[in-house]
């Protein structure tokens, strides 16, 4: 049974993005703040914002990058980023983000994968850029430091080049816009091919549930490299006029700092973030009259945290969302109106989405009630925000994607009879950590690539507030003389912090299949 979005279909246009966000910017609009820099409070307006990206757009033509060139930009959230974001994208560069905590090698992993030609990063991550230039290859002049570094481009050589943004001409149906890298429902991070009509369409499907005015003021602590941050916060604010304003990291005075300075009226969050603003000592004593709206996502959100933040902002509708990188990333929120949908649920289908509730075990489809709730299932979810495939895997693309466009989830949900869905459960490996992706394949993959561990797997189990911590069940080797802090460390050198295992049980064996497969739900349980 397919399920249809109750809210009507939005009209799609068949431009790029720079176009759809851009060209009809009225005068008005280009007077207005765009952008601020939580940490300096320097403000960008539209028309600067416009000026620059065009002026991007130009220099990187100029140093030979066409159309359909992958570029790697590797930032945390500073104005900076939104400016060269979409000039790579003006000038018809496939933009591939890389997650501002990855190491050397993970960078390094990333150009290769991606194909990427280029690089751009900032002088606090150079020394993890360069680390990973180098194993992709690439010359100093290929890796470009947007605030400056002696022997590499800068952002100023761009601005400054002279040279006009191209002229350039694509398929928005076709052309790939970004390429995020995800786990998907398991394994190891595949590339996520995101063409410019995916993140058009994903922005308008979205606009109704999730309302933002041209007065509202907007904290960017989510991360413009993640999928949720690129479109639901920078792509959804830049659309409707509002001001963003940057934070490179999240700090809780910092943040709390500005929402009350800027009079910020919209948080957009993960659920630790909204933990901290219900709970935390800091947070009880500080000005949060001006919020309207927080949205959370990236990670599921109970209806008891719910509640709790409710009680904290009493002028605010709390509510939360779901979706994956595959899908651009929204396909469900809780509509901001409806303050009868349970703030536990993920809400209804955004606008132009459907979906399917499949028996994972059978393949048959699960009826929608005409009341109650339904038996749980798989979903499945198609419309125009579902991606092209993977980058260079058609098998893992077959797999994920049915010849009928439905997109495998991997996650398990209930649906009732007005459309509200439900996860309940996962079938994917994925660990949630503070609402980054941890793919247990990697991190198996480099522990048993240890000289004195024989086998290991790794599952996330719940820490009492929310979260999964990434776990790992070890098997020393022969002889082996191995601690838990010794695991821990060696993981720890290797990868981005949120990927760190944090806590390490060692065991005989580990339980797998006939097929050979780990048998996760057996050490969840032990």
């Amino acid at each position: 049974m397919v399920i249809r979005s109750p809210q009507a279909d939005v009209e799609i246009p068949d431009v790029s993005l720079y176009d759809f966000l851009f060209a009809d910017l009225t005068g008005e609009d280009l007077e207005r703040i765009a952008l601020v820099d939580g940490p300096t409070g320097e403000k960008t307006t539209y028309g600067t914002l416009r000026a620059h990206i065009d002026a991007v757009a130009g220099g990187i033509a100029a140093r030979g990058l066409e159309p359909g060139d992958v570029v790697a930009l590797h930032s945390p959230n500073v104005p900076a980023f939104v400016s060269v974001f979409h000039g790579l994208l003006r000038a018809g560069v496939t933009v591939t983000t890389i997650n501002a905590l990855a190491s050397g090698p993970e960078v390094g992993k990333q150009l290769v994968a991606s194909g990427a030609k280029a690089l751009l990063t900032v002088s606090p991550l150079l020394a993890q850029a360069a680390e990973g230039a180098e194993v992709a290859g690439f010359d100093t002049e290929d890796v470009i430091v947007l605030d400056g570094a002696p022997g590499h481009p800068s952002l100023r050589d761009l601005l400054t080049s002279g040279a006009p943004a191209p002229d350039v001409s694509f398929d928005p149906a076709t052309h790939l816009a970004v390429l995020p890298y995800s786990s998907g429902t398991t394994g190891l991070p595949k590339g996520v091919m995101l063409t410019h009509r995916n993140l058009v369409a994903n922005v308008l499907q979205a606009e109704p549930y999730i309302p933002l005015y041209a007065d509202d003021v907007i904290p960017a602590v989510l991360p413009f490299f993640h999928i949720y941050g690129m479109t639901v916060l920078m792509n959804g604010a830049i659309y409707q006029r509002s001001s963003v304003v940057t934070m490179p990291r999240f700090d809780l005075p910092e943040y709390l700092r500005i929402i009350a300075e800027h009079r910020a009226t919209v948080l957009f969050v993960a659920p630790p973030i909204a933990l901290a603003v219900a709970k935390h000592p800091l947070a009880l004593e500080a000005d949060l009259s001006s919020v309207r709206l927080m949205m959370s996502g990236a990670a599921p959100f109970d209806e008891q945290l719910a509640a709790v933040v409710a009680q904290r902002l009493p002028h605010a509708r709390v509510m939360q969302g779901y979706g994956m990188s595959e899908m651009s990333p929204v396909s469900h929120t809780i509509p901001a109106d409806r303050t009868d949908i349970s703030p536990g649920s993920i809400g209804l289908l955004v606008a132009n989405m459907q979906a399917k509730v499949v028996d994972p075990a059978t393949g048959e489809e699960i009826e929608q009630p005409a009341e109650g709730m339904s038996a749980p299932g798989e979903l499945l979810c198609a419309g125009p925000n579902v991606m092209v495939g993977y980058l260079g895997n058609e098998q893992e693309t077959r797999d994920t994607i049915t010849p009928d466009g439905f997109l495998h989830t991997g996650d398990i949900v209930t649906v009732d009879a007005d459309g509200v869905f439900y996860v309940v459960d996962r079938l994917k490996e994925l660990i949630k950590y503070k609402g980054y992706q941890v793919p247990p394949a990697e991190l198996e993959a480099l522990l048993v690539a240890h000289p004195q561990i024989a086998d290991a797997a790794v599952v996330g189990v719940p820490d009492g507030e929310g979260e999964e911590l990434p776990k790992a069940f070890v098997v020393r080797a022969d002889g082996a003389d191995l601690s838990a802090e010794d695991v821990m460390e060696y993981v720890a050198a290797k990868v981005a912090p949120y990927k760190k295992i944090r806590l390490v049980e060692f065991t005989h064996a580990i339980p797998k299949s006939a097929a050979g497969k780990i048998l996760r739900k057996d050490l969840k349980a032990a």
